[in-house]
């Protein structure tokens, strides 16, 4: 049984078609996804949508109330928080909704992967500065092993992203890797 799971995280389509810095990402995660499922490894797929009617949006949060003020490209509904359709799910593969950065904020994926009893998740997605690092500190919080994929993982600001990658990351505790060498080792 893998203990491993492959974790895909706001790679939906507004995302990777509005923001240039999302779609490079798609060409390494078009490499890793296949390799994963070969493997046995579970993909879980998150995705960040709010409420159109903004009753999930603090007054006081003024990033989230930003996010939704941005027309129908991050309200649950829209198309626009699927899946990205170059890497869309296979059937059955889980598929998390998520309303904040972190990818266990609320959401049901700490069950699903302590029902497979996965105890390791590898990290892709975007942004780099917010659905990765709060994900890898909330999922580091509960005890899993994190591995990041560098290159499977994208922020606006590329020295945010180098930052925390060959700083942040390794020195919290997180094996970071290219897609290659990841890949190369399943």
């Amino acid at each position: 049984m893998n203990t491993t799971a492959l974790i895909v995280g706001d790679l939906q389509a507004g995302i990777v078609d509005n923001y240039p810095f999302a779609a490079g990402v798609l060409p390494v995660m078009e490499k890793v996804l296949p390799a994963a499922r070969a493997s046995g490894i579970p993909v879980i797929f998150i995705r960040f949508g709010l409420r159109a009617s903004a009753l999930d949006v603090a007054a006081g949060n003024q990033l989230i109330r930003g996010l939704h003020g941005v027309g129908t490209l991050f309200h649950e509904d829209s198309p626009e928080t699927l899946v990205h359709p170059r890497i869309e799910p296979l059937p059955g593969e889980a598929v998390v909704l998520k309303r904040r950065a972190s990818a266990f904020a609320a959401t049901d994926l700490d069950r699903l992967l302590r029902a497979q009893r996965i105890d390791s998740i590898v990290l892709t997605g975007v942004a780099t500065g917010a659905m990765v690092a709060a994900t890898l500190y909330d999922a580091a919080d509960r005890d899993y092993h994190v591995t990041v994929l560098s290159d499977a993982c994208a922020d606006g600001e590329s020295d945010v992203h180098d930052f925390l990658i060959n700083r942040v990351f390794p020195a919290r505790g997180a094996d970071v890797l290219t897609g290659h060498e990841w890949t190369a080792r399943l």
